[in-house]
Order: structure tokens, then sequence, then C-alpha cells
């Protein structure tokens, strides 16, 4: 995975605020002053603002700035269904192209990913989760493909970091990362898309119980 930005440091600070209600609807986000409590310049707090409005949890309007809104049903539901049916494509590739030397690295990985559930590391867990994923998109000879999961995962990290604070998820997931592993690895290409994309919808379910309890009810699709 590239190294973290500034962007993405401000964007995941920003993100956590918003889904945990302490940036409430309404809320005005002020370049300058996110400016100051981050101390980075303007240019990573404008390019943070732009990928919170892209997920849906801040409109930028001109001459008036970002201000935080009430995550909407409709975005949320365009988004994990784009998410599922891509990585579960890619799974599906996985299990018919990898390479002997991929799927050993792919087993690594995901048990990598046991030994974090155990120790209940939460934030260690986000990042190996994306390293997983991002295995398995390298895993479906696609480059094209690759490029367009990774950009839309990056819009969706806040809403899939926020999961993992629910009771009982990281185990949930590592068991569907599982499920996604063994497919693969018998080279079972239906079963690897079929079980793929279920794990993108559970990671729906697991941050709307999260949000219930901690974002405000959402406004109606648009």
């Amino acid at each position: 995975m590239p190294p973290q930005t500034r962007a993405d440091r401000v964007r995941e600070s920003l993100a956590d605020d918003i889904i945990a209600g302490r940036a409430p609807p309404g809320t005005h986000l002020d370049e300058a002053s996110l400016a100051k409590r981050f101390a980075v310049s303007r240019t990573p707090v404008r390019e943070a603002l732009r990928e919170l409005a892209a997920t849906g949890l801040a409109r930028i309007t001109p001459h008036h700035g970002a201000v935080v809104v009430r995550v909407s049903e409709g975005r949320l539901g365009e988004i994990f269904e784009a998410v599922a049916e891509l990585e579960a494509t890619c799974s599906r590739l996985a299990a018919l192209r990898m390479a002997a030397a991929e799927r050993g690295a792919l087993e690594t990985l995901h048990r990598q990913c046991g030994t974090l559930v155990r120790s209940g590391d939460a934030e260690r867990y986000h990042e190996a989760n994306a390293e997983f994923h991002a295995a398995v998109r390298r895993g479906s000879g696609n480059a094209v493909l690759q490029e367009t999961v990774a950009a839309l995962r990056h819009r969706f990290a806040p809403l899939s970091r926020a999961q993992f604070r629910g009771p009982g998820r990281l185990a949930r997931s590592y068991a569907e990362h599982e499920e996604i592993v063994r497919a693969i690895l018998r080279g079972d290409a239906a079963e690897a898309y079929r079980v793929a994309h279920r794990h993108v919808l559970s990671v729906r379910t697991a941050f709307a119980d999260y949000a219930a309890v901690h974002v405000t009810a959402p406004e109606a699709a648009e």
C-alpha cells in the first residue's frame, strides 16, 4: 500500500469525528481552522474535504465551503453495491488466474490478520484488511479493474474503518476472509465471487449497525 498522505490523515480523522457524532450534521468544516488543527497547508485539507464529499459525509457548496451532512442511505447503497460487484469480480478472476506464489502470499496475509483479531487491534486490522483485498485485486490479473477498485476503495475506506469498532466484527470479518481464501485456493471462481460479494454486503450491515448508534438518522436518498 502507498504511504498515508497528509490528506489521508486529515480525511480519516474528520471521518472518525463525523461517524462518531463529534461533528454532527450542519458542522462547518473551515479550511483555515482545519489546516491549523492538523498543522498542514490548506491543500491537503481541501483534498480531504473533496474525498469526504465523494463519500457522502460532507457537502461542498461554492463560496460557502464544506458542511457535514447526514449519511444518505441512497449514497451508501450505491457505494457498497459498486464495491461488492467489483471486489467479487476480482475474487472470481483471482481464483482462475492467481499463481501459486500469489496464493501462498494471500494465505500468509490472511493468517497475519488472524493474529490481529486475537489481539483485538482494530486499527492494525483495518490496515491489514486493506492489504488483503489489494492482494486479491492483484491476483485478478486485470490492471484496469485493480485501479478502478482501488480508487473506489479509497472513497469507501472511512466506512470500512468504522465497521471494525462494532462488537465481534473483527472475528466475523476474518471468517468471511477465510471463505474467500478457501475458494480462491480451490480455484472455485463461482464460489469466490459469491462469498466476496456477500462479504462486502456484510460490511454494509456492520457499518449500519455502528452508525445507528453514533450517527444521526440518514436523510432521504436524492
